[in-house]
């Protein structure tokens, strides 16, 4: 079955990352520490990365090494993260899913532990959409998590945030790819594809 390019050659791992050195580098030495947030925000232009890094992160947290900021990719976790089914780690897409409705039902579901995983990780993109009364249903869950619990807030607008949640997230700023590295990365593309 044919798959899109930019799907199948997604970065699965920190080392496959380009542009993002200073994101990669910090969220290693705080897995490699046991210093990990409840709560992360990440910040960016369009196509910097940051759904990307987040799915990483879910599977540097539930792998079964884990956590480590090394996932095996081949343990049932690192695989269900990769194909977007896993139970412990839910999408939310905030353009769609944006009012107090929904807030509270991610609410009520942090009460549970996660199903297999050592983490539930909630992957909120499009985080800036939310609206503010459905922050404030948050912002309970935010101040005191369950410790297996982590946000990742997704957005291109990180001003739009309550500073009631930033304050109570780590802020990454993902930064454009240089043009240099991007075609570095389109070359190695064209070689595997036969181009």
């Amino acid at each position: 079955m044919y798959q899109v390019l930019a799907r199948k050659y997604r970065p699965q791992t920190f080392s496959e990352l380009i542009g993002q050195e200073h994101v990669q580098k910090t969220l290693s030495n705080a897995i490699g520490s046991n210093r990990l947030a409840h709560g992360y925000i990440f910040s960016g232009q369009r196509g910097t990365g940051k759904t990307t890094v987040a799915r990483i992160l879910a599977r540097c947290l539930n792998c079964i090494n884990g956590p480590t900021a090394g996932p095996c990719g081949v343990c049932s976790s690192c695989l269900e993260i990769t194909a977007g089914n896993s139970v412990d780690v839910i999408e939310i897409d905030a353009a769609s899913n944006r009012g107090i409705d929904e807030m509270r039902e991610i609410r009520e579901n942090v009460r549970y532990r996660p199903a297999r995983d050592r983490y539930k990780v909630f992957i909120v993109d499009e985080a800036h959409q939310i609206t503010k009364e459905a922050f404030n249903a948050l912002l309970k869950t935010l101040e005191e998590p369950p410790e297996w619990v982590v946000f990742i807030l997704c957005t291109t607008e990180p001003y739009e945030i309550p500073n009631t949640i930033a304050s109570r997230c780590q802020h990454f700023s993902f930064r454009s790819v240089e043009f240099a590295e991007l075609m570095n990365r389109l070359k190695h593309i064209a070689e595997q594809e036969g181009i």
